[in-house]
């Protein structure tokens, strides 16, 4: 597999963690495979490291925050913007890198480049932006000052789905804020995240302000991160049940958290809206990635009058999408990233249609680890598929009645991460937008994620918010100062 990648990819395609300023293997001396979901061949191995060499990169992350905080923001925000022209030289080479290790098309692995590129460049603006306030005294020989400090070391852990945005959007603010930081990324895609460790080591971030660990063993390097006193942030993005035990976890030490958990996300096409802008937007969000984004449609709801016709033509436009190779050309749907996420569409797929669920489209897996682009009607509630977040290109459509009956079907989940819906009606544009029960609202749009905007969830999708000014606000430290005696 590597003979196939070009000398660029090459260079960027790392076989040790970066820790300290340097490239290490386990002191173990153990390796796990890294492999192509299209075509299951290994593309390489990285160290499979323990929770002892994972505090070794703590304690350099720990003993390099003094000098790093104490540069000036403008010094950080050069380190950033650095590192940020760097990726988007290597801007090609990434995606195709990318789109080896966790099968998502070109197109898409381009777009996340440019997308995941997009935070580091912001928070490196923001860095010179992190100001305090001066508050009114309370008596006249006082004055009162509010300051913002780096918090210390933050962990982040990260998903294979986004193996470079999901990376910097955690840190680019910590960065930007004076805190080093600790990468852990997902076994299923690390070569990503140590390619853009490389780009870091380019930019000329001091040894210890970034390190990267790779590992299979996620429950104790999980810990190390929670229990470790010198890591003073943590941020995760996954699933809820493991988000839930992270933040059980970090309790012993108090930790500030960010954490983005699983959706179950609605998308609500009214009988006035643009049908076919809502089957593109159906498309977008549904089918990104074949399916395996956090944000993406997992419920779509038709009013009755728009109902067949908006069945009709996302059908059609769902056979129309191509699956292969993420490499190839034409090609807009990949594999899914691994066995188990493929036997829970299935699984999901099989349990709506013993339920009274219609195929219209799809609904088959392919050779290896592809399942055909699905359309399901006549889905109801007591499907698993309208319950739990499927992660694949399975997209179920149900029917309703009037707006009140779909905002509580839309809120009846314990997740709150994003939500859709498309209509021409102004005023219901902000009825429904402020009734539905979730941290991002796409209305008449089904591509919401930016760098410039707050992204996040409520209810058990998590806590904190990431991007956008407030993303700042979870690496540092807000400090009172009352200078007293003055007169």
């Amino acid at each position: 597999m590597l003979s196939e990648l070009t000398t660029q990819e090459n260079n960027l395609i790392r076989s040790q963690s970066y820790i300290n300023g340097e490239w290490v293997q386990a002191a173990s001396g153990k390796i796990f495979e890294v492999s192509n979901p299209a075509t299951g061949e290994v593309m390489a191995t990285v160290p499979d490291m323990s929770r002892e060499d994972v505090r070794k990169a703590i304690d350099a992350a720990h003993d390099a925050w003094p000098s790093y905080r104490d540069l000036t923001a403008k010094e950080r925000a050069a380190l950033l913007k650095k590192w940020y022209a760097l990726i988007l030289e290597h801007k090609q080479e990434l995606a195709r890198l990318m789109t080896m290790e966790c099968g998502k098309v070109l197109q898409e692995s381009l777009g996340e480049v440019e997308y995941g590129a997009g935070f580091i460049e912001w928070f490196a603006e923001e860095a010179k932006r992190t100001y305090g306030d001066v508050i009114p005294a309370n008596t006249k020989d006082k004055r009162i000052v509010v300051i913002k400090q780096s918090i210390g070391v933050a962990a982040a852990i990260t998903p294979w789905n986004f193996p470079l945005a999901m990376i910097t959007r955690k840190v680019g603010p910590a960065l930007a804020a004076g805190s080093p930081v600790v990468v852990k990324p997902p076994s299923e895609t690390p070569l990503t995240a140590l390619a853009i460790s490389y780009l870091a080591e380019k930019a000329g971030f001091p040894p210890g302000v970034y390190n990267t660990v790779t590992t299979t063993d996620n429950s104790e390097v999980g810990k190390e991160f929670c229990e470790n006193k010198k890591v003073r942030k943590l941020s995760f993005t996954g699933s809820t049940p493991v988000g839930k035990i992270l933040m059980s976890q970090c309790a012993s030490t108090l930790k500030k958290l960010s954490l983005e958990l699983g959706g179950n996300a609605p998308f609500i096409v009214f009988n006035d809206a643009d049908v076919d802008a809502a089957v593109k937007g159906a498309i977008v969000s549904k089918f990104r990635n074949s399916g395996q984004t956090c944000v993406c449609v997992n419920r779509i709801y038709a009013q009755d009058n728009i109902y067949d016709e908006f069945v009709e033509k996302l059908s059609k436009a769902v056979a129309a999408l191509t699956v292969g190779n993420g490499l190839d050309k034409g090609v807009q749907i990949g594999p899914l990233i691994n066995e188990k996420g493929l036997a829970k569409v299935k699984r999901h797929v099989e349990d709506a249609l013993s339920k009274g669920a219609t195929i219209i489209q799809g609904g088959k897996p392919m050779d290896g680890l592809f399942y055909e682009p699905t359309v399901l009607a006549d889905v109801t509630r007591d499907m698993i598929i309208s319950q739990d977040e499927v992660f694949g290109p399975a997209a179920p459509v149900s029917r309703f009645s009037t707006e009140e009956e779909v905002i509580q079907l839309a809120n009846d989940t314990d997740y709150g991460l994003a939500s859709y819906f498309y209509t021409q009606d102004m005023a219901r544009c902000w009825r429904v937008a402020e009734a539905l029960e979730s941290g991002m609202v796409g209305i008449n749009e089904g591509l919401i994620s930016t760098e410039v905007a707050p992204f996040g969830g409520i209810k058990e999708s998590g806590l904190g918010r990431e991007g956008s000014k407030y993303g700042m606000d979870y690496y540092m430290e807000i400090k009172y100062l009352c200078f007293g005696g003055i007169k």
